[in-house]
């Protein structure tokens, strides 16, 4: 019983709980005022949102932020910022779908693994040039990844003359593959949790996980402790780079084509995710699962005012909204702790001057 009660502390009191509670309200509430329909092909009457096409297309939409998130809070937590996934979205795709055109045919496989080598290795060529130049230049990430963005973008414009793109069906065969249902995609969603759980892993379980957190935590006492800070920051921004790649992948294969439009706005709700998922922007606090979580809140937002019929420009209020809360209570809760900490503090010495 006491183990179960630990357990139950431990669930209630961790970080993503209040996500997991927003979130489940938000889908109690689009499932009470959605609507039902017929369904086409049994004929029975389904609620129009707590059915398996929306969920599984809400996962999927969802899937693209929450890669990118996933990435993009590393580098939050190391105390960073990168404005430019947006854009290092559209180049990989477009890079992945013009080195497929000029190949021609090859071999389902043969095509599958020579996109995605392309699109990862882009995506990881621009977090590197980030972090090159972020540790190398000196300059504030927000200055360098602004700039990036639109360098990455007007590469993407340039090379792709502003066409779309198609790529290989093999591709979308393999990101619409139907393993649950017709009509049922989960693949992007898979790829998703495959992210998160590596993200969560590398995060938690790994020294350089660590070290993310430390620097993130305290840069100064870091580099006494004998951290490489250039390392590691590198390190972050080849993991956000690397998941926009991962991302333009998933994406471009599942809608089928590229243009160098892709992801425009994409960084506002990356960013979005990962700080309404409880990262600090200040540094040193963050998970991959309060990410996705957060992301999934974001397209949850988006679903609620499609599915209610509202007007579309309060999305970008009630997000905007959002975003202020998760920060101020963040504020909040790092000054309420330090203030515990400082009360436990004083307390602890007034015992000890009891004590003597």
């Amino acid at each position: 019983m006491n183990n179960l009660n630990k357990v139950l502390n431990r669930v209630f009191n961790s970080q993503q709980s209040g996500l997991v509670i927003i979130i489940l309200a938000i889908g109690f509430i689009l499932s009470l005022f959605a609507g039902s329909h017929a369904d086409h092909l049994t004929g029975r009457t389904v609620n129009n949102f707590l059915n398996s096409y929306t969920l599984m297309q809400t996962a999927t939409d969802a899937s693209f932020f929450a890669i990118m998130a996933i990435g993009a809070t590393v580098v939050i937590i190391s105390g960073g910022i990168d404005l430019s996934v947006g854009s290092i979205y559209a180049l990989s795709g477009i890079a992945m779908a013009m080195f497929l055109r000029s190949a021609g045919a090859m071999p389902p496989a043969a095509t599958l693994a020579l996109g995605l080598a392309i699109s990862l290795g882009v995506g990881i060529a621009c977090g590197l040039l980030n972090g090159f130049m972020i540790t190398g230049l000196k300059v504030h990430p927000f200055i360098i990844t602004l700039g990036t963005m639109w360098i990455f973008r007007g590469i993407a414009f340039v090379a792709s003359k502003a066409e779309s793109i198609l790529v290989p069906d093999s591709l979308t065969a393999v990101t619409k593959a139907q393993f649950l249902g017709p009509a049922l995609y989960p693949v992007p969603m898979l790829i998703m949790l495959a992210v998160m759980i590596l993200g969560v892993v590398y995060l938690s379980k790994t020294v350089m996980g660590r070290y993310v957190y430390a620097v993130g935590g305290n840069a100064e006492a870091s580099r006494y402790a004998g951290l490489r800070l250039n390392r590691v920051l590198l390190g972050v921004y080849l993991i956000s780079g690397l998941t926009a790649g991962i991302a333009a992948f998933v994406g471009t294969s599942y809608y089928g084509s590229a243009s160098c439009a892709d992801a425009t706005g994409y960084e506002l709700y990356v960013i979005a995710s990962a700080v309404v998922g409880g990262a600090s922007l200040t540094g040193g606090k963050g998970s991959a699962l309060s990410a996705m979580l957060g992301a999934i809140l974001i397209i949850l937002i988006r679903q609620s005012i499609r599915t209610l019929h509202l007007d579309q420009n309060y999305e970008w209020i009630i997000i905007g909204c959002a975003i202020i809360v998760a920060v101020v209570m963040d504020r909040l809760n790092a000054n309420l702790t330090a203030r515990r900490i400082l009360m436990e503090s004083a307390r602890v010495k007034e015992e000890e001057k009891e004590k003597n």
